[in-house]
């Protein structure tokens, strides 16, 4: 299909098609903003997590391999799906997303400063467990200015979270009782 003379390509007009639309979801402008900056500690927090649980599934030995090398695999695969939904979310309120090792390292209140001998696997469930306690209080402060602001398809998000990191913590702590 040929263009008419007085319509511009794409190529010839950069600008074309930018006159989105404001974002108008029911949430303001300072609302989102807020939502937005607290869901990105949390996939901060998230995503240095996934990072943790996918170094130690990588590198476990001993005699717990078997057995946490499956669920340490299982979670990370689980958090990996959620870090795009997170991600997703502050897309949707009009923000972009943080996506640099120099972001996560910047936003989250996870440090990865400890070295873990690849057999010392009650170190690693430990350092998993408080990673995981670390995304649930993140995901709590950011449920409370979400549920503040009326935002509940994020409310709803983080509450799934919520469940699935402190089980996690819980799973992860009974393993060092």
């Amino acid at each position: 299909m040929r263009m008419g003379k007085s319509e511009k390509s794409l190529s010839e007009d950069p600008n074309l098609g930018a006159n989105a639309p404001d974002i108008d979801i029911g949430i303001n402008a300072d609302d989102r903003k807020a939502i937005s900056e607290s869901l990105m500690q949390v996939l901060a927090d998230a995503f240095t997590l996934y990072l943790k649980t996918h170094n130690f599934h990588w590198n476990i030995t001993g005699k717990m391999f078997n057995s946490l090398h499956l669920m340490f695999e299982t979670q990370y695969n689980e958090q990996w799906i959620a870090l795009d939904e997170i991600a997703e979310r502050i897309r949707a309120l009009g923000y972009n997303v943080p996506a640099s090792y120099k972001d996560f390292q910047r936003l989250s209140t996870i440090k990865d400063d400890t070295t873990v001998e690849h057999t010392d696997w009650r170190e690693m469930v430990r350092q998993l467990t408080l990673g995981n306690e670390a995304v649930s209080r993140t995901a709590r402060k950011s449920l409370e200015i979400a549920d503040k602001a009326g935002d509940d398809p994020t409310v709803d998000m983080l509450t799934s979270r919520l469940k699935v990191h402190e089980k996690n913590a819980w799973m992860l702590r009974s393993l060092l009782q």
